[in-house]
């Protein structure tokens, strides 16, 4: 939907919100380019904008392309290796096309990528604005793409920084110590071909001023560091309930609730791994639920108890709805130490 039911692009509605595809009704006319293929009919209305939004790090994320055909594209460091894989809607049926070591592994992930382990049958709204946003985006699903490391560090690089310094640092980094994505490419894109982002071994060994250059201080480059040297702990988290897996992850020093709500969000499909700690939110929901633009963690998760279970979902159709109070201070000051 558009108009006044597009959320402001706060920080946190930036990485959660709606990427626009366009033209995805259109016929698909990209023709055999060579990659692995798989259908898949969803028994639901799917909005690839709405599932897939989520995993975008910006306008220029050098891992994630919309084209004009309507097609979504996602460059992955699978499991068995970097791998490319496009997705189109046309008439119901999904359409993928993966390419590179990954090709299968991302064609086998397609559907709970595309919600299919999700059940939002499960959500009984308890509010009218919150009815009236899930009414407006039928299809809402959470993805669940089953890798831990390509939403957590760059969730960390998020932490506590404007989203444009968060993602220019992606940005750059990813360009520059990650792969060329297998495959032709989107024909058309932002900012030159995609990349997949750096292997563990890659992201421990970029020097200190790399990441000074970046825009990235100390504190979340070590957290990185410290991440990456066990990254194989980290990933196994995917195979734990949504709360083990936070747990999991927050035994790195560095990563906290925050992080790891918004990493299961993505690797899980977590419905009920609401993000506290974050800059907007809170007062976000307080505001569309209760006129409290003043709310904290607390006014937040009380607002959200009749939700239980469901708490991310919630908070997910409240920034959908475009009920959001009005700036009244100046935006965050963005830094950037790269130039110091």
């Amino acid at each position: 939907m558009a108009g006044r039911f597009d959320p402001r692009p706060t920080r946190t509605t930036v990485r959660g919100g709606h990427v626009v595809v366009p033209g995805q009704a259109r016929a698909d006319r990209s023709g055999g380019l060579g990659g692995r293929t798989r259908r898949w009919v969803p028994p639901w209305p799917l909005d690839l904008g709405l599932v897939l939004g989520p995993l975008r790090r910006g306008p220029a994320d050098p891992t994630f392309r919309t084209t004009p055909d309507g097609a979504v594209w996602r460059a992955s460091l699978t499991p068995v290796g970097p791998g490319t894989l496009r997705v189109s809607v046309r008439a119901g049926v999904v359409e993928g096309e993966a390419w590179g070591p990954g090709a299968e592994w991302l064609l086998e992930q397609l559907p709970r990528m595309l919600g299919e382990s999700d059940d939002p049958d499960a959500f009984e709204p308890r509010h009218r604005l919150v009815a009236v946003a899930r009414h407006r985006r039928p299809g809402l699903r959470l993805t669940r793409t089953g890798l831990v490391l390509e939403s957590l560090i760059p969730s960390v690089l998020e932490q506590k920084v404007t989203t444009d310094e968060a993602y220019r640092a992606w940005r750059l980094l990813v360009r520059k110590y990650g792969v060329p994505a297998p495959g032709p490419g989107p024909l058309v894109g932002r900012g030159g071909g995609m990349f997949v982002m750096p292997e563990p071994r890659v992201w421990a060994l970029i020097p200190s001023w790399e990441w000074h250059r970046a825009g990235v201080d100390n504190k979340r480059a070590s957290t990185i560091l410290r991440v990456v040297r066990v990254a194989r702990r980290m990933e196994e988290a995917v195979g734990f309930e949504a709360g083990r897996a936070q747990e999991r992850l927050e035994v790195v020093a560095g990563v906290g609730p925050w992080t790891s709500a918004e990493v299961v969000q993505r690797s899980h499909g977590a419905a009920d791994a609401v993000t506290v700690g974050d800059l907007h939110l809170p007062g976000i929901v307080g505001y569309a639920l209760a006129g409290d633009r003043d709310a904290d963690d607390a006014v937040m998760l009380s607002l959200l108890e009749p939700y239980a279970g469901q708490r991310h979902r919630a908070a997910r159709l409240i920034l959908l709805s475009g009920r959001t109070p009005a700036r009244r201070q100046p935006r965050m000051p963005r830094g950037d130490i790269g130039r110091l």
